[in-house]
């Protein structure tokens, strides 16, 4: 069975040191955040994860969520596991203390979501779908609403749902056929039905609200129309407990390539009691907010499955003896070397390490923003801190789950026809990071994303909270000999990013089809130029701490990112500046 120790001091690095805890303690509830107060959380969480989680993800994986007359049974131990996690707390952690939260902030809250994600990422689902949820509610929820489902969901003794999908439109909402057809006493009735809703059916908690995008009578057409409802699976009482079974059937549960303890449902609305959420027709914005959060939490799965990859990579290339070193034995007392010193396993190893950590920094310096977006007094600072992370979204999304699907390949890699077995472990990694890749919009959506909305949006001014720092970021260090050997690639990536997003914004201008063409080559480059700036800074700090091995390995590793993966920018530049000509000149019938 695969192992898994959460990395606590990179953790704490990107926290305290690299994104600064001391900012956060400036915001409103966040005045205790300090070591004092976290590290007792990051090492239960850490605890949890590995003695808890972990045993049940192989497991789990094997059994698979099973379905009978309606009703879904998740695998053994997910009942009392889950008991167990709402018991300690872990369900109400970033949650508003108005509702039974904690109010700990997104900088601390993403930590731990990596832990549940590296140790048992089918697991982390049912309440990773609660929190998005409670978001939704929280913003865009009545009072009675807000009093009613959020001290429920904060407390894990009832989940929600998002329910956007149905068999004929994924993307492409607009086109969505469920109805809505109000009642006198202020509901509606939904009726339709909805596919690949996560944790849609399950036995861990009492009750399910679900979160459904459907059409008044009324809808103008498109995505204009839609609104949003919440639709409980069973009808709370006058005390605030279930009561009747609602209109909702699970009709099936998806036989998947990963993630198979996580319950993937499709779900029948016949006659469905629900509530409007928000208002009329604004309903895809309302999904908007579980959906922005559900895209950096897909961010984090990716993250996590990546560390678990490489920690197990390199476990076994410790351990597995293979030839010997090329540039002379290294282990004269074995019969062989191990693998860990054959370079390209070690170009393995390292390009796990160095997107993982890289990963885990421009994560915690996004959450950051999050939580200035949200706590700040000043509206002009929580304005500049949201632009940051809308333009971050699409970025960390693609970029994380990329590299998690990398890096879980790159595992398997290592461990050769081994990693390809089942007992151990690795292969499952692969398949569960595939769908991160796929699902709360495709990598290719936000690629889309950053392009047609975030690029172009408030004349630039999205783009503008990324370049500003970074450039300024730049110039202040230029006459640093020290940092030259990272400052001078950076510098050079920045630049190949300024030149194609001004070829880019005028090519699109003129043809969407060019814009569209480049987009998944513009992000990568993009998010690379954005890793290279955290490794500039994680740098910064390591400098002159050599002594500390943790230090001196943080510094090789930005070094290797420098000079081994920061050059693919150069390719991803020419391509994005090739244009879209021989995609648009292909003929269809030649496919």
């Amino acid at each position: 069975m695969p192992t898994y120790t959460a990395p606590l001091r990179d953790m704490r690095f990107v926290l305290n040191e690299l994104a600064g805890t001391e900012r956060l303690r400036t915001l409103p509830g966040c005045e205790e955040v300090g070591p004092d107060l976290v590290d007792p959380v990051l090492e239960e969480a850490a605890r949890f994860c590995a003695e808890v989680l972990l045993p049940l993800n192989q497991s789990g994986d094997i059994e698979g969520c099973t379905l009978e007359n309606g009703v879904v049974r998740t695998p053994r131990g997910f009942p009392e596991a889950y008991r167990a996690f709402r018991e300690g707390g872990w369900t109400s952690l970033g949650a508003d203390p108005d509702w039974g939260g904690q109010g700990l902030p997104k900088s601390v809250g993403l930590l731990v979501e990596e832990m549940i994600c590296s140790a048992n990422m089918a697991f982390g689902m049912y309440p990773g779908l609660s929190h998005g949820a409670t978001m939704a509610i929280e913003k865009h929820g009545t009072p009675e609403q807000r009093a009613l489902y959020l001290p429920k969901l904060v407390s894990g003794e009832w989940s929600g749902t998002m329910c956007l999908t149905e068999p004929h439109c994924g993307t492409d909402l607009g086109l969505i056929r469920t109805r809505a057809v109000p009642e006198d006493d202020g509901s509606v009735r939904i009726t339709g039905a909805k596919i690949f809703i996560s944790a849609g059916e399950h036995d861990l908690a009492e009750n399910i609200v679900h979160l459904v995008l459907a059409k008044l009578p009324d809808a103008p057409p498109g995505t204009r129309g839609i609104s949003l409802f919440v639709v409980p699976k069973f009808l709370p009482t006058e005390d605030g407990r279930p009561g009747a079974r609602n209109g909702v059937t699970c009709t099936g549960l998806e036989h998947k390539m990963g993630i198979k303890a996580s319950a993937t449902c499709a779900l029948a609305f016949e006659e469905a009691k629900g509530w409007l959420v928000g208002r009329p027709h604004k309903g895809l914005s309302a999904m908007f907010t579980m959906m922005n959060e559900a895209r950096l939490g897909v961010g984090v799965q990716g993250l996590g499955i990546a560390e678990i990859a490489y920690q197990n990579a390199v476990a076994y290339a410790r351990d597995r003896i293979q030839g010997r070193g090329l540039d002379g034995t290294k282990a004269p007392d074995r019969p062989a070397d191990p693998i860990l010193v054959h370079p390209d396993v070690r170009r393995m190893l390292l390009t796990m390490r160095a997107m993982t950590e890289g990963c885990r920094a421009l994560c915690a310096m996004t959450a950051l923003e999050h939580d200035v977006s949200l706590r700040h007094p000043d509206p002009e600072v929580r304005k500049a801190a949201d632009d940051v992370v809308q333009l971050m979204t699409p970025i960390i999304k693609a970029v994380c789950t990329d590299t998690g699907w990398e890096a879980a390949v790159a595992g398997m890699q290592v461990w050769g026809g081994h990693g390809y077995i089942r007992d151990n472990g690795m292969e499952q990694f692969a398949r569960d990071a595939r769908i991160t890749q796929i699902y709360e919009g495709t990598n290719g959506i936000q690629a889309l994303d950053l392009v047609g909305r975030k690029m172009g949006a408030h004349a630039g001014r999205y783009l503008r909270s990324f370049f500003h720092p970074v450039l300024g970021f730049i110039e202040a260090r230029m006459e640093e000999p020290a940092m030259e050997e990272f400052i001078l690639p950076l510098s050079k990536a920045f630049g190949r990013l300024q030149q194609v997003t001004a070829d880019l914004a005028q090519r699109g201008l003129r043809d969407p089809f060019e814009a569209g063409a480049a987009a998944t080559d513009y992000l990568r480059l993009f998010g690379l130029t954005a890793l290279a700036y955290a490794w500039a800074r994680m740098a910064e700090i390591a400098l002159g701490k050599e002594e500390d091995a943790f230090y001196r390995a943080k510094l090789a590793t930005a070094r290797f990112f420098m000079q081994r993966i920061l050059p693919e920018t150069s390719s991803l530049a020419a391509k994005v500046l090739a244009g879209g000509g021989t995609l648009k000149a292909f003929e269809d019938a030649a496919f």
